[in-house]
């Protein structure tokens, strides 16, 4: 055996492992990952909703003071907020209207990241990519919308 050739089979023993370890990660269920997608992003959503309605005044003065949404008085702005947080979490967590469900939560990334918190994009991006995932691939396999006929079979 050459020299080359010697040098060449670890670097194909190394190439043929992460093949076969490609091949594991490519058989990882989609529908596990639309459910883990759906309960990640409504924990987030549903857990601000929640933290609104326990202490309203504090909720209504942080939108006056605060997070200041243009074109919204405080107490409208944070009764839409709170009301699509829990609202639109709910729908996730349980896979119905899902597409539907992440417009609204995908439009407050937007006037938040706009207009409130213009740092945390790091945050935003991580939310609306998983929103448009949802948004762009349907609730999955494992949701009341493919069990009540909302959303086809097979989905891509």
């Amino acid at each position: 055996m050459t020299t080359h050739a010697m040098t060449m089979l670890p670097a194909s023993g190394v190439r043929a492992a992460i093949a076969r370890a490609l091949d594991v990660l490519g058989r990882f269920p989609p529908p596990l990952l639309q459910l883990m997608f759906r309960l990640a992003v409504a924990s987030v959503f549903l857990k601000a909703g929640l933290n609104k309605i326990a202490s309203w005044e504090l909720t209504v003065q942080l939108f006056a003071d605060e997070y200041k949404v243009p074109l919204l008085s405080p107490d409208l702005a944070a009764t839409m907020a709170a009301t699509f947080e829990i609202g639109c979490s709910m729908l996730l967590i349980l896979g119905l209207a899902t597409r539907l469900a992440t417009l609204p939560l995908l439009g407050m990334i937007a006037v938040i990241q706009t207009f409130v918190y213009p740092s945390a994009y790091s945050e935003h991006l991580t939310w609306a990519s998983i929103l448009l995932f949802l948004l762009t691939r349907g609730a999955g396999p494992w949701s009341l919308d493919r069990a009540l006929g909302l959303e086809p079979p097979a989905t891509r």
